[in-house]
């Protein structure tokens, strides 16, 4: 009899180890987003004056904007977008935030340490960085997004509104389109590209 025990309950304990050890094992598999390849690196100052890297993001998944603090357009939209996702990852010691101002001769450490604080910026993983012009733009160029200097313009800047979703392990990734095509940028204006970035946050921060 204790010989049967001894089966049975080995029997039982077999069953549950392989149902059980997918289940761990999908907890670390990588998520359905495509990877883009390497973001750019950089390196810059931060509203308080601290120097920042992308370095300082491993480990981190992280979301990325260029913007500046005067924008009378697509920046205030942008902004609030980006303290929503704050708010929904708030506490998160593996989640971050990146608003690289286009307009850094105005928006020095102390102006943008205002702007942070007028915003509502509670996470200490949003830096909001400024640095010197030419090596800002290269940047954006490195990103492929479109940061440039326009007289005409309200503000007299002109930029993406797009928002870079970049990984642990610092590389770009994104969702694909209905036509199976990476969509590169999530839609920082938007409310379907809002929803569709802090979903794929959190595939990125369980992998």
């Amino acid at each position: 009899m204790k010989n049967k025990a001894y089966i049975g309950i080995s029997f039982i304990v077999l069953i549950f180890g392989i149902w059980a050890v997918p289940k761990i094992v999908g907890r670390f598999q990588k998520s359905d987003l495509v990877e883009i390849g390497p973001a750019p690196s950089f390196e810059l100052t931060d509203q308080n004056g601290k120097q920042i890297s992308n370095d300082d993001y491993k480990g981190k998944v992280y979301v990325l904007e260029f913007f500046f603090s005067t924008c009378p357009t697509i920046c205030p939209k942008m902004n609030a977008n980006m303290l929503k996702l704050q708010d929904a990852y708030y506490g998160k010691p593996n989640f971050g935030l990146a608003s690289i101002t286009i307009d850094p001769v105005h928006d020095t450490p102390q102006v943008l340490k205002a702007h942070a604080d007028l915003l509502g910026v509670k996470h200490y993983n949003w830096h909001f960085l400024t640095g010197d012009k030419d090596y800002i733009y290269n940047l954006a160029k490195e990103f492929k997004l479109y940061a440039g200097v326009n007289p005409g313009a309200a503000g007299g800047f002109e930029h993406s509104g797009m928002f870079a979703l970049i990984d642990k392990d610092g590389n770009i990734r994104s969702r694909k389109d209905t036509f199976g095509n990476p969509i590169l940028y999530y839609d920082g204006l938007d409310e379907a590209g809002l929803n569709a970035i802090e979903e794929d946050i959190k595939k990125l921060i369980e992998e």
